[in-house]
């Protein structure tokens, strides 16, 4: 479970620049719950994720993973509970090492992580299993470069490297974001596949208004830095791309044009 209560980040306070860029976000995600998360430019969609990594410490605010307290804890001291995979396919690995390599060092998340150590027959076998199910043939280059694969190889292979290890939450950034529209639905149906087999807890943020219907339990659309509406269940069964568009302007007060103002 996820619980964050009054959650406020401003960027530069104090400055010209100052940006309150989330305003007492108060949230609770039932243990399992697979969240798609929406909105405009600078609605604060990644700052939401990048508070629950711990990658922004919440000013005021309190954040709670499976009943632990965690406001405070750095994204280092959080990996056994989080895992991550971003919109860009080159940030979750390291193009200087194998496929192998980096697989190993995800497996080794939370804890020392040594190469040599971690790279045995048994976690070898293990890697192997994994990526075949991609059917992508990735299995029989454990040992090319990560950096010789495709865009959408290296995404589908990071979300296998989130999932290596037990964790609480998978936050899932624009992931598809940058992959071509058969590759990203690979992904996408990969990503839900994943939630599913391990019972999950998920956030994921996306641009396509589609996506954040066709996949998950909930949806939460944000707007200048507060949830503007959270639908689930029936409510959410019913709806289509045009009557979320109808709610954003209701919650908003103006008109949105089409889908394309929610990029971000």
């Amino acid at each position: 479970m996820i619980e964050l209560h009054d959650i406020h980040v401003t960027f530069n306070p104090g400055t010209p620049l100052e940006n309150h860029v989330l305003k007492g976000i108060d949230l609770t995600i039932d243990e399992g719950e697979f969240v798609t998360v929406i909105g405009g430019n600078g609605a604060g969609k990644s700052t939401l994720l990048n508070v629950l990594a711990g990658e922004i410490i919440a000013q005021p605010g309190r954040v709670l993973i499976g009943g632990r307290d965690v406001t405070r804890l750095p994204a280092f001291r959080r990996a056994d509970l989080v895992a991550r995979v971003y919109q860009d396919p080159l940030a979750g690995t390291c193009g200087t090492l194998t496929l192998e390599e980096n697989m190993a060092l995800a497996f080794a998340r939370g804890r020392r992580r040594r190469l040599g150590r971690a790279l045995d027959g048994a976690l070898r076998r293990r890697l192997r299993d994994n990526l075949a199910r991609l059917g992508l043939g990735l299995e029989d280059r454990l040992h090319d470069s990560i950096g010789l694969l495709s865009g959408g190889q290296r995404q589908a292979v990071s979300l296998l490297m989130a999932a290596l290890q037990p964790m609480e939450i998978l936050l899932l950034d624009e992931h598809t974001a940058a992959l071509d529209p058969r590759i990203a639905s690979f992904v996408l149906e990969l990503s839900a596949d994943i939630i599913r087999e391990q019972r999950l807890t998920a956030l994921m943020v996306t641009h396509s208004m589609r996506q954040a219907l066709d996949v998950g339990h909930r949806t939460i659309m944000m707007d200048q830095g507060e949830v503007a509406f959270d639908v689930r269940g029936e409510e959410r069964a019913g709806l289509d791309v045009p009557d979320l568009l109808k709610l954003f302007e209701r919650a908003r007060g103006g008109q949105v044009d089409d889908d394309s103002l929610l990029l971000g």
